[in-house]
């Protein structure tokens, strides 16, 4: 849209006849798609019957912390590879061009900083859950507080990830939209519930390499029939489709390197950082090196994942041209071209699109999968056990797989909700990501700033989410004004209506655009920078309010709970100054030893040493509980 002005609904794009309009599944196709399935589900009757047959919440919500670094690394990217991102980024290529290609330069420091900061405070806390980490820091409010945000931000988004590859999956095959739907909840529910994390993070990695081969072969083909690469690569210069590096410093521009690799660094913290369903991975394996190591490995991953979709759009666009699908009215939204473009492609190919309908599909199954699994875990450890201390083990396991359960039903009941919505599924999607910026701006909070106490956190976490919302539905709302300014002229009516009035020379799509200002240069900052703008609010009204109630002393931190950043930045002061400053961080202790969870009686939660036997086993020392640190930090 320019100037705050939507496009023409699909209903005035004209409809050209000619070819098929939606191409079908054959037989192979669906059988293709339900191996994908049969397949998920076995993993989560294999370690639902094998192992420690899932008996306690340890190996269901951690498996076990036995996982080596690969599986959890591949886990890592499926888990947010949904099939919206499968959708999507090939679509923006195609519309828009490379620049999106740019938010690779943030995987580095955006799985960095998680790798050496976050993955080694939480790991040594010997976390269940993330939010644990903010009753140790801050106190059980600030810990229920983040809990209910991050459950409102999953429930919400994993409705939209099980309805919308569905729905673009009807409109351009004709595949069952709620038998989709009700295949993959169902199935995913099934996996989740009996197989615990063990099975959702294997079957994370079988669904990564179908993801993988789905987006190959399309690619393959596509490029192919097109010439070849270089054909590809020629048609999209000539399209003005290869973008170069654009260093425009302005927020309000959608894309340029600045949004995508600053801005993205923030939004790879909040996904890779501190979200539950990520952190979960990380303290599953086997020993802290392994963690650290995962999100390594995940970087490669994540730039291949990302060329494969620029290079999807590129063959899109050396199809197509600028004759889109969507302006001839095959399709009637930009979610569905992708799915056209394969049907168009492979369908004298009986299996590859049913291949490709599988790689989507395993997206969306890999991140309802943690999904259910993060939302049992933090219900369970956050919300029932502190309320329940004595509850069995056996007893505990039992109401976590229940958990997952009723999670899976929620994620149906969402999707029914997501198919009344119409055009506030957008507002839906972009619900996950200004909660994220929320989250993360409290555990930067906590994390990098001794004095920062719990009423600060309270009241920053608060002003992050008003002012995501409120920029968030801002813009979403500003694109549908009541009424278009006469002096207004948005690209479809200078397509339709002026378009003989207006010179060749002068580009259509940018006649009379202005810089907004006031809310409206608000409501049109970038979305690749929500989530930075969000965590900031958080830190700085926190801060102000913390330093207003009297900050924290030092003293009182409980150690391993903060980072010592500023220690480590302001290394040249002398130790005296460094300590009027609280830059001296109970991790810099002398002591050595290793710092874990400990639960007493009443529900409190302490930390205690952990001492390594012989056989490998950490053994509770008795008494009073120790704080205790490795200096290694």
């Amino acid at each position: 849209p320019v100037l705050g002005v939507s496009p023409p609904p699909p209903a005035l794009r004209p409809v050209l006849p000619g070819r098929l309009r939606f191409p079908h599944f054959s037989a192979v196709d669906y059988v293709i798609f339900a191996v994908l399935l049969v397949a998920s589900a076995g993993i989560g009757l294999y370690y639902a019957f094998s192992g420690g047959r899932q008996r306690t919440t340890q190996e269901f919500l951690l498996a076990d912390r036995s996982m080596s670094c690969l599986p959890v690394s591949l886990s890592l990217l499926a888990t947010f590879q949904s099939a919206v991102a499968i959708l999507g980024a090939p679509s923006e290529i195609y519309a828009n061009g490379t620049q999106y290609w740019f938010l690779g330069c943030s995987y580095f420091l955006g799985l960095l900083i998680p790798a050496h900061i976050f993955i080694p405070v939480f790991y040594r806390l010997r976390l269940t859950s993330a939010y644990q980490y903010l009753e140790l820091r801050f106190n059980k409010t600030v810990r229920i507080c983040g809990t209910v945000t991050f459950i409102f931000q999953m429930v919400v988004y994993m409705g939209v990830v099980l309805y919308a590859p569905a729905l673009a999956l009807n409109a351009v095959t004709g595949f069952d939209l709620w038998g989709a739907v009700l295949a993959m909840g169902l199935v995913c529910t099934l996996y989740t519930t009996l197989g615990g994390l063990k099975a959702v993070i294997w079957t994370d990695v079988f669904q990564t390499v179908v993801m993988f081969a789905g987006q190959l072969a399309v690619i393959v083909v596509g490029a192919h029939q097109a010439g070849g690469i270089s054909e590809v690569w020629r048609r999209a210069q000539n399209g003005s489709r290869i973008a170069g590096l654009d260093l425009n410093p302005d927020p309000l521009e959608r894309h340029t390197f600045w949004t995508l690799g600053v801005g993205g660094i923030f939004l790879m913290l909040a996904l890779y950082g501190v979200n539950q369903a990520q952190v979960q991975r990380y303290l599953s394996s086997r020993t802290e090196k392994e963690a650290i190591m995962s999100c390594y490995v995940v970087f490669p991953c994540q730039q291949i994942v990302l060329t494969l979709g620029c290079l999807m759009g590129l063959v899109m666009f050396a199809r197509y041209g600028e004759d889109s699908p969507l302006d001839k009215g095959y399709v009637s939204s930009n979610d569905q071209m992708v799915l056209y473009f394969v049907m168009d492609v492979l369908q004298d190919l009986p299996g590859l699109p049913g291949l490709f309908v599988a790689c989507l599909f395993s997206g969306a199954l890999s991140t309802i999968s943690s999904a259910f699994n993060s939302l049992a875990t933090v219900t369970m450890e956050d919300l029932i056990k502190p309320h329940f201390p004595a509850m069995t083990e056996t007893r505990a396991t039992l109401l976590s797989k229940g958990l997952a359960l009723a999670y899976g039903l929620v994620c149906l009941a969402m999707a029914y909700i997501a198919s009344l919505m119409g055009s506030v599924l957008q507002a839906a999607l972009s619900i996950f990501g200004m909660v994220g910026g929320p989250l993360l701006g409290l555990f930067c909070l906590g994390m990098f700033f001794p004095w920062a106490n719990s009423v600060g956190a309270v009241s920053g976490l608060l002003a992050g989410l008003v002012m995501a919302f409120w920029v968030g539905i801002g813009s979403f709302v500003s694109r549908f004004p009541a009424a278009v300014p006469s002096t207004t002229l948005t690209c479809w009516m200078l397509e339709t209506v002026a378009i003989n009035t207006v010179p060749d020379c002068v580009c259509k799509r940018c006649l009379l655009r202005t810089r907004p200002t006031g809310l409206n240069a608000l409501y049109s900052l970038s979305y690749m920078w929500y989530s930075a703008h969000n965590s900031t609010t958080v830190v700085v009204v926190g801060l102000i309010v913390s330093l207003l109630t009297g900050p924290m002393k030092e003293k009182d931190v409980t150690p391993g709970t903060v980072y010592p950043i500023l220690g480590n930045l302001l290394f040249f002061l002398p130790e005296r100054y460094k300590e009027k400053l609280c830059c001296v961080t109970p991790l810099e202790d002398k002591v050595q030893g290793c710092i874990r969870l400990h639960k007493e009686s009443n529900g409190v939660l302490c930390l205690a040493e952990d001492n390594e036997g012989e056989d490998g086993e950490q053994k509770e020392t008795k008494g009073e509980t120790q704080a205790v640190q490795e200096t290694t930090l």
